[in-house]
């Protein structure tokens, strides 16, 4: 199998791991605060992630050297949040409702990084941006007598999750990959720790092996997500992240009796035809540079 294959194959079985992860953290979020969720996935990415420096060959010592650690604790933090904000955007707006919403994360990660990154988006690209944000717009049905204002957390949560794409973007240019990896599942796990204790119940027989499944899910999602970035750049797995898209739709219809209605389906693709544009531009000037 080609390099690309591997890559492409790992891509897909992350993004079909993700959807499944959704779906647990949906249903635990009926019976269980989204913070008290997040502290204990995190235990577990964070035990992953210290495994993981510790073999490789700079060790623990060397994930820790970040030449940016307060801006590597940032992005820890930001993660953490969005998975907080996430798991309670499932349960009250729904998994169709928010992944149609996340998938215009692209699209604010190219705004942004204009002014924080100082990179350069030309005209196709930001009317890419605008007809993406129609498609919002077209989810949300900004009128004053429709308007859900539960779709308002889902946006958050793309936000903070375009906010820690920026912030990835910008420690790359100081820090490798690894170091990145480690600063992000125990920055995080410090953060969800603080807070989780508060919101404890305890959990029923059941609901246990359903955690641990979400632990175990969490864990090999990034596993292949990582091993699809070692043999394919960010610019072609993101694409495949619409994918979950499709597998989370199906997964709210058949799982949990979602409706589908025709608002989301024209918002949603919209917005994936605009920001696999903005991914094709992005690659494109890539390409152009390295020439």
């Amino acid at each position: 199998m080609t390099s690309h294959k591997t890559g492409y194959l790992f891509a897909f079985l992350a993004f079909t791991v993700f959807a499944c992860q959704d779906a647990i953290s949906k249903h635990l979020s009926h019976s269980y605060s989204p913070l008290l969720i997040t502290m204990i996935r995190y235990w577990a990415f964070a035990g992953f992630v210290m495994v993981m420096a510790a073999r490789s060959s700079r060790g623990l010592t060397g994930a820790v050297r970040a030449n940016r650690p307060y801006l590597q604790i940032l992005r820890g933090f930001l993660l953490a949040s969005q998975i907080m904000v996430t798991i309670l955007s499932f349960r009250v707006a729904g998994l169709i409702q928010s992944q149609a919403i996340f998938s215009a994360t692209p699209l604010v990660v190219a705004m942004l990084s204009v002014p924080i990154l100082g990179e350069v988006v030309g005209w196709r690209r930001w009317t890419a941006i605008g007809v993406g944000m129609v498609g919002v717009l077209i989810i949300l049905r900004p009128n004053p007598a429709t308007f859900d204002l539960t779709l308002l957390i889902p946006l958050a949560s793309a936000l903070i999750n375009a906010a820690y794409s920026v912030a990835t973007r910008l420690a790359s240019r100081t820090d490798d990959a690894s170091v990145s990896f480690f600063y992000t599942g125990v920055a995080g796990a410090v953060l969800a720790t603080a807070i989780g204790p508060f919101f404890w119940t305890n959990l029923s027989g059941w609901d246990w092996g359903w955690m641990a499944l979400l632990c175990l899910t969490g864990i090999s999602s990034h596993y292949c997500l990582i091993k699809a970035y070692d043999h394919l750049d960010a610019v072609l797995v993101q694409p495949v992240a619409y994918y979950q898209l499709m597998l989370s739709a199906l997964i709210g219809v058949f799982v949990f009796g979602e409706s589908l209605a025709m608002n989301i389906v024209l918002g949603s693709l919209i917005i994936v035809a605009a920001g696999l544009f903005t991914l094709w531009r992005e690659a494109a000037r890539r390409r152009m540079r390295i020439d």
